[in-house]
C-alpha cells in the first residue's frame, strides 16, 4: 500500500478530529539526535525532534505553511520592528507559566557560545519585552522571512533553565554540556520521559497543551538504528511502527506485506552538480592554463549530456522529480514558471558545443561525489561519468564518505562536485539564494561550493533580503533564479525522494521537509 503525502483535506480532517484511543508510537531513523539542548544546533534532524518539545513563536505545518504558535499575532510596527503577541494561559512542561520574560531570556541563551541556532534567526538585534504577553523584535533591516526563521526561536523557561544552571547554551563543537543537553522543560506537545542516548528518547504527550491534539498518542519511543538493513528488517519483524527512511531497494518487500504501507513524496532538496568557478586552472584536469567551466559553452554541453529521466527510469527507480531551478517548486517564493528543463537532453548537441569552446576531443575533469549522503548518490555519479564519456569529457570519480567528500567540498577541493540544499531552516525560496548561489563572503555563500559569483544576482537577493511586499520580493528572486538558470551555474538534476515506511493504518502526515511533526501521528 502507498500513500502520497497527505492534502490539505486530510489535514484539516486529522486537526479537526478528537483523539481516539490513545497508543504508543516506536520510529526510527538513522542517527540519534545530537542534543535535547533546543540552542546548541543546527542540525535539521535534531532541530525537527526538539520541536515536538520545544515550540518557536511561530511554526512550519505540513505543507511548510506558517502558522501562529506561541504568538497567536503580529503586526510590522516599523520597516525593521515587529510586535508579537504572545499566547496566553501556556505553561512548560513543569507547571510554571510562559511569559515575555522566556522569550527574552531565550534571545539572551541564543546569543551565548555554542548557540548554533542562532544562526537561524537573521539579523534580529535586539528583543524587548513590552509586557507579560507582548515582545518586539528589532532587525538590523526589514527581514521579511523573519516569521520563517521564529520557528527556530525555541522558547526555554527563565525560571527552569536558572534552576538547572542551563542559562548558557551547550557547545557541540568543545564538547561542552549544559543540565539542559539531557532534560527538557518547553511548552510542546510532548514531554520528555526518558533519554539514553545513541540507544531510545522516549516522550510521552503533554496533557495540557495549549493547541487541540490531533494525535493519539501517549507515549513515542524513538529509536536510533544506524543500519538501513537493520531498520528494515525491524519494520517487517513488527518490532517498529514507523521508519522515516527507507532504502529505495527496500520499497518492493515493504509493499509486499500486506500488514504496512509507504508514505513517500518529493523533499525540498535539489540533486546538483556544481563547477568550480574561481580558479584559473582547475585542480583536476587535463587542461592547464584555463579553466574550461569558465565558458558557458562547456556548461551548457554537460547540462545537455545529461540524461535526468534516464537517471530517474534507471538510477532512481522511477522516485525523483526532475528539476528545471535549483529550488524546488514547495519552496515559499519559489519561481513554479522556472520549473523546467532549460535545454533537452542532446549529447550531439553537446559535442557540438564542446568543439565551439576549444575542446573537440573533450577534456577530463575530477567529479566529487558523496556514497552515503543522498538517494543513490554514488549511482548517480557512475551514471553521469558515463553520459559525459560519450560527449568526450573524461572523469576522474573522486566518490567519497561523507566526512571526506564534505570537507574537500567544504574547503574547495573540487574541480565539478555534486551537492544538494532543501532551503531549510527556513523553507523559503531566498535562502537557496543566500547560501548557494550568492557569492561567497563571511556571511553569504555558505554553500557555493564552486564560488561562483554574479554581482547582479547578489544585488537581486540582497533586494530580496529586505523586500516586505511578497509580490514585488517574488518577483525580485523569480529574476535572480532565472538568471542564475541562464547562466547554468550549476546543473540541477532532481528533487530526491521522502520515503517513510509504517504499520497500515498509521497516519504520519509526511511534509517536503522531511520532519515527523509527531503532534499530527494517529495510531490505528
Amino acid at each position: 500500500m502507498r500513500a502520497i503525502g497527505l492534502g490539505a483535506a486530510v489535514l484539516a480532517g486529522m486537526l479537526a478530529a478528537a483523539p481516539l484511543q490513545a497508543k504508543s508510537f516506536t520510529w526510527a531513523f538513522s542517527s540519534d539526535i545530537m542534543t535535547l539542548d533546543p540552542h546548541a544546533s543546527n542540525n535539521t534532524f535534531t532541530n525537527a525532534f526538539a520541536n515536538n518539545i520545544y515550540e518557536g513563536l511561530t511554526r512550519h505545518n505540513a505543507r511548510i505553511e506558517i502558522e501562529p504558535a506561541l504568538a497567536e499575532r503580529w503586526e510590522i510596527v516599523t520597516p525593521t520592528t515587529w510586535r508579537f503577541h504572545l499566547r496566553r494561559g501556556v505553561t512548560f512542561h513543569d507547571g510554571s507559566p510562559f511569559t515575555a520574560d522566556d522569550v527574552v531570556f531565550s534571545w539572551q541563551r541564543m546569543n551565548t557560545q555554542g548557540a548554533l541556532v542562532r544562526r537561524t534567526i537573521g539579523p534580529v538585534t535586539e528583543v524587548k519585552k513590552i509586557d507579560d504577553h507582548t515582545v518586539e523584535f528589532t532587525t538590523s533591516q526589514p527581514y521579511p522571512v523573519l516569521l520563517s526563521s521564529l520557528t527556530h526561536f525555541f522558547v526555554m523557561s527563565k525560571t527552569w533553565a536558572e534552576k538547572n544552571n542551563a542559562t548558557t547554551s551547550s557547545n557541540l563543537s568543545e564538547r561542552q554540556e549544559s543540565p539542559a543537553s539531557r532534560m527538557a522543560n518547553g511548552t510542546g506537545p510532548f514531554r520528555l520521559k526518558l533519554r539514553e542516548a545513541d540507544t531510545r528518547t522516549v516522550l510521552e504527550a503533554n496533557t495540557t497543551w495549549w493547541d487541540k491534539p490531533a494525535h493519539n498518542l501517549t507515549e513515542v519511543i524513538y529509536q536510533p538504528i544506524r543500519s538501513a538493513a537493520t531498520r528494515t528488517a525491524a519494520l517487517l519483524s513488527g518490532a517498529l511502527d514507523a521508519t522515516v527512511e527507507l532504502p529505495l531497494q527496500d520499497m518492493a518487500r515493504v509493499e509486499a506485506d500486506q500488514r504496512l504501507q509507504i508514505v513517500q513524496g518529493p523533499e525540498l532538496r535539489t540533486i546538483y552538480f556544481g563547477f568550480d568557478h574561481h580558479r584559473d586552472e582547475l585542480l583536476y584536469s587535463d587542461v592547464k592554463g584555463k579553466n574550461p567551466f569558465k565558458d558557458i559553452r562547456v556548461r551548457q554541453a554537460i547540462y545537455q549530456a545529461i540524461d535526468v529521466e534516464a537517471i530517474k527510469r534507471q538510477v532512481m527507480r522511477g522516485q525523483s522529480w526532475p528539476a528545471g531551478m535549483m529550488a524546488s517548486p514547495f519552496l515559499t517564493g519559489a519561481p513554479q514558471d522556472l520549473n523546467q528543463r532549460l535545454f533537452p537532453y542532446d549529447p550531439e548537441a553537446s559535442k557540438k558545443l564542446l568543439a565551439e569552446a576549444g575542446y573537440p576531443e573533450g577534456f577530463s575533469v575530477g567529479l566529487s561525489c558523496p556514497n552515503d549522503r543522498y538517494v543513490y548518490d554514488e549511482r548517480i555519479c557512475l551514471a553521469t561519468i558515463a553520459m559525459l564519456g560519450r560527449v568526450g569529457i573524461r572523469v576522474q570519480p573522486q566518490i567519497e564518505p561523507l566526512n571526506v567528500w564534505s570537507r574537500r567540498v567544504n574547503q574547495h577541493d573540487v574541480s565539478m562536485f555534486m551537492l544538494g540544499h532543501a532551503g531549510l531552516p527556513l523553507a523559503d525560496a531566498w535562502y537557496v539564494l543566500s547560501e548557494v548561489i550568492q557569492t561567497k563572503s563571511a556571511t553569504t555563500g555558505g554553500l557555493n561550493g564552486g564560488r561562483y559569483s554574479n554581482p547582479k544576482i547578489d544585488e537581486l537577493t540582497q533586494a530580496a533580503s529586505r523586500e516586505t511586499d511578497e509580490a514585488k520580493r517574488r518577483a525580485i528572486m523569480r529574476e535572480a533564479f532565472d538568471l542564475e538558470r541562464r547562466d547554468i551555474a550549476h546543473v540541477p538534476l532532481h528533487q530526491q525522494p521522502i520515503v517513510w515506511a509504517s504499520k497500515r493504518g498509521v497516519e504520519l502526515a509526511q511534509g517536503p521537509d522531511n520532519r515527523l511533526r509527531l503532534w499530527l501521528v494517529r495510531m490505528p
